[in-house]
């Protein structure tokens, strides 16, 4: 007979990807450490749902972890999911243990989801436990987790993005990393996201391979992340009022901004990718740029409204996502 517990037994968090703007890059370590780091960043409305559920003792194994694959462990070493693992071990949560996770778009995209997944694993696995945990611990932890314990050569913003939710100018220093909300009306917000589309190049790819070889050049493209620092400053302050001259603006920018990082390493955009990028243009975009680190995954593109539905007609084969904005983090849907 099971043990009588006051845990939790079942535990639902839903936690949403981002999009980063501006400042992508300067989130690494091994810039900010030394130099300072700032980036602008949202949250949108596709997000990660992680269930945890104490596991009926009646099966076999005492992990079951389930995503595009299913594991069935018995030790905890052998799970193949090192976000998973890791999280468990983390938190130190007991078996028997069902995990399972489900995202609103595809995984490797360039939108955060796997910082996202360690957030919205450890928000639940938390839960489950009954232990009180707060946004900026839940970023810490995970940051932990991917970059020290895992050695993943990623940044840091996607975490706290994940975590804290909302429009967000984030600092980052060796000692501290601040994290200052964008306040805009909901009719500038709105307006604003209404000419946001996400482009799906259907190329998956791993951030960590790029941003490995991103860290190793630090050094020889001091400058150009430099430049791309500045750019937070220029893009937070055009963000004083939102209208159509703002979003062009902002579009040009986010173009601008793009350039300088492309320079940093030739795996960041392939001849497809800009083909896609030129033909959006051609339509009407006025700006835009490859979310995450890079060589796939999403286009972000500026484009007004009224033409986005010329471009789904000429261009059938681009797979396009609309999205609005999301002003909280990794959250507790449900709970048993």
């Amino acid at each position: 007979m099971a043990k009588k517990t006051n845990k939790k037994s079942f535990v639902v968090t839903k936690t949403p990807l981002r999009i980063s703007f501006v400042g992508g890059g300067t989130d690494l370590p091994d810039f900010f450490n030394e130099y300072g780091g700032s980036v602008i960043s949202t949250t949108i409305d596709k997000y990660i749902y992680v269930t945890a559920k104490r596991h009926n003792e009646i099966f076999d194994e005492n992990f079951r972890i389930s995503y595009s694959q299913t594991e069935l462990k018995n030790s905890i070493n052998e799970i193949e999911n090192k976000i998973a693992r890791e999280c468990i071990k983390y938190v130190g949560i007991e078996p028997p243990l069902y995990i399972s996770t489900i995202s609103d778009l595809p995984a490797k995209s360039g939108l955060g989801s796997s910082s996202s997944f360690a957030v919205g694993l450890l928000n639940a696995l938390y839960t489950l436990e009954e232990k009180k945990i707060d946004p900026n611990q839940l970023a810490e932890q995970a940051c932990e987790i991917e970059i020290n314990i895992l050695n993943q050569k990623i940044g840091k913003q996607d975490q706290y993005a994940a975590a804290f939710g909302g429009f967000n100018h984030i600092n980052f220093s060796r000692d501290n990393i601040s994290i200052e909300r964008i306040d805009l009306k909901e009719t500038e917000i709105d307006l604003l996201f209404s000419h946001f589309i996400l482009v799906w190049t259907k190329i998956e790819r791993d951030a960590n391979d790029i941003l490995l070889k991103q860290n190793s050049t630090i050094s020889k493209n001091l400058q150009n992340y430099f430049g791309i620092r500045d750019y937070v400053s220029r893009f937070k302050s055009t963000l004083h009022y939102v209208d159509l001259d703002t979003i062009a603006n902002l579009a040009s920018l986010l173009e601008e901004s793009f350039q300088l990082k492309m320079e940093l390493h030739s795996d960041i955009i392939t001849p497809l990718i800009s083909d896609m990028h030129s033909r959006i243009k051609q339509v009407g975009g006025i700006g835009g740029k490859l979310c995450g680190a890079g060589g796939g995954g999403f286009l972000l593109e500026v484009i007004n409204p009224k033409l986005q539905s010329q471009l789904k007609d000429l261009y059938p084969d681009l797979s396009i996502q609309n999205i609005n904005y999301e002003q909280n983090g990794s959250c507790v849907l449900a709970i048993d």
